[in-house]
């Protein structure tokens, strides 16, 4: 199983980034895969999940309505679209392969910075 996480970086306040995790080594499209993100210190939170064959989405509170997760079958490609970025949502980004019985699996992260 492989995960890489790409697409962060520095995006001024209001600004959108769209993150991305390639994967491969399983089944993507019948796999439900989620975002976490973590900041210094603290836990890695549950950011959005998309369950297998993306059926069903959920979001956590503080990114309901801003973020969209998004899964490409063809391409094997998880997306966080992130709108209306405000400072709190500066982390260090990962994406998740929920396995199951086969065990979870994390990309290695990428960085998002809010700043002005």
């Amino acid at each position: 199983v492989q995960l890489v996480e790409s697409g962060g970086g520095l995006v001024q306040p209001g600004g959108s980034l769209r993150l991305s995790c390639a994967a491969s080594g399983f089944t993507f499209s019948s796999s439900t895969m989620s975002w976490y993100r973590q900041t210094q210190g603290k836990a890695r939170d549950l950011v959005a999940r998309i369950s297998s064959g993306g059926g069903s989405t959920m979001y956590a509170d503080s990114v309901k309505g801003r973020f969209t997760i998004s899964g490409d079958n063809v391409k094997n490609t998880l997306a966080l679209q992130m709108n209306s970025l405000g400072r709190e949502d500066t982390a260090v980004y990962y994406c998740k392969y929920e396995g199951g019985y086969y065990g979870n699996y994390w990309g290695q992260g990428t960085q998002v910075t809010v700043s002005s």
